[in-house]
C-alpha cells in the first residue's frame, strides 16, 4: 500500500533508483530538483532533502511549499508537491510517478492527498498546470475536479476548487 511521506536521506538508494529511472535532465515533477542539486552523493543528497523540509516552514525563506514522496515498501515511486502561493507558470501543485509504477492510480491518489493538505491550509481553490500533450495528467487533474481554463499553447491551465 501506497503512501505519502516527506522527504528523507534515508531513502537516498531507493530515490536514485527512480530517478535513473527517468533518464537524463529535471522532469520529475513534485520533487523540487534544480540545476542546482546534486542527488548523487550522500552530502548532497542530504543537503537537497533539507531544503525541501526547510521549505515548509514560512520563516525559512524560501519559496513555501510542501513536498511529499510517493512511497512503497521503501521504494520511491513519485513526488508530489504543493506550492502555498500561486505561480501562475508552474501551478501550485506538480507531481510524477516514474514510469515503471504509472497506470495504478498513483498520481490521482497522491493529487487527492494533497488537495486535503491545500484544505488545511485554507487555499480555496488550485491552479494545476500540464502540457498540452501529457492526456495522463489531463485525466488526473479532471478525476480530481479539475475545471479546464480555456487557452491555447504547449500548456493546459485547470483549476480545482476546494
Amino acid at each position: 500500500m501506497p503512501w505519502l511521506m516527506a522527504p528523507t536521506a534515508r531513502l537516498h538508494t531507493a530515490f536514485l533508483e527512480a530517478h535513473h529511472e527517468w533518464g537524463p535532465g529535471l522532469h520529475e515533477d513534485g520533487f523540487g530538483l534544480t540545476l542546482d542539486d546534486d542527488v548523487e552523493t550522500a552530502a548532497g543528497f542530504a543537503a537537497w532533502v533539507s531544503r525541501l523540509t526547510r521549505a515548509e516552514d514560512p520563516a525559512a525563506g524560501l519559496s513555501p511549499a510542501t513536498y511529499r514522496w510517493i512511497v512503497e515498501d521503501d521504494a520511491v515511486l513519485g513526488g508530489i508537491a504543493l506550492r502555498h502561493t500561486l505561480n501562475e507558470s508552474l501551478g501550485q501543485i506538480g507531481y510524477g510517478v516514474r514510469p515503471s509504477a504509472r497506470r495504478r492510480g498513483l498520481a490521482t491518489w497522491a493529487l487527492t492527498e494533497m488537495l486535503g493538505e491545500a484544505r488545511t491550509r485554507g487555499l480555496r481553490r488550485l491552479l494545476v498546470v500540464c502540457a498540452t500533450d501529457n492526456v495522463a495528467s489531463a485525466r488526473t487533474i479532471l478525476r480530481c475536479g479539475g475545471v479546464l481554463e480555456p487557452s491555447s499553447g504547449p500548456t493546459q491551465r485547470y483549476w480545482i476548487p476546494l
